[in-house]
């Protein structure tokens, strides 16, 4: 009996001495990732200062602008037009088109499909 006892004495040792190792070599691994972070970020640039941020304009903040944009029409051939063909190679533009009444939230509606609320009315 008492030799069974040091056969699972000595096959915890090595056990332990295995999870130390394995311990080690991960707390190893994370100072050394912690080391290469740091000298990444001395690297890096630093942050801008108060001074170098942006800005909003001097007429203030930019306000949202509601047209209607319609394209450019598409040139009438008799045969079949290539990108390469068409005005500005196929990346024609847009032009400002006569106003148009968008639908818009209507006031008292939930304003989403099968939400509860009293948008049916």
């Amino acid at each position: 009996m008492n030799t069974a006892w040091m056969n699972i004495a000595a096959g915890t040792g090595a056990g332990a001495a295995g999870l130390i190792v394995a311990g080690v070599v991960i707390a190893a691994v994370l100072v050394g990732a912690f080391w290469l972070g740091v000298r990444v970020m001395r690297r890096e640039s630093p942050a801008p200062t108060p001074e170098q941020q942006p800005r909003p304009p001097e007429g203030g903040p930019v306000r949202e602008v509601r047209e209607s944009r319609e394209p450019h029409e598409v040139p009438q051939s008799e045969r079949r037009l290539t990108p390469h063909e068409m005005p500005a190679h196929g990346n024609a533009g847009t032009r400002t088109g006569a106003p148009k009444e968008r639908p818009r939230w209507d006031e008292g509606s939930s304003g989403s499909f099968g939400s509860g609320g009293a948008g049916g009315r």
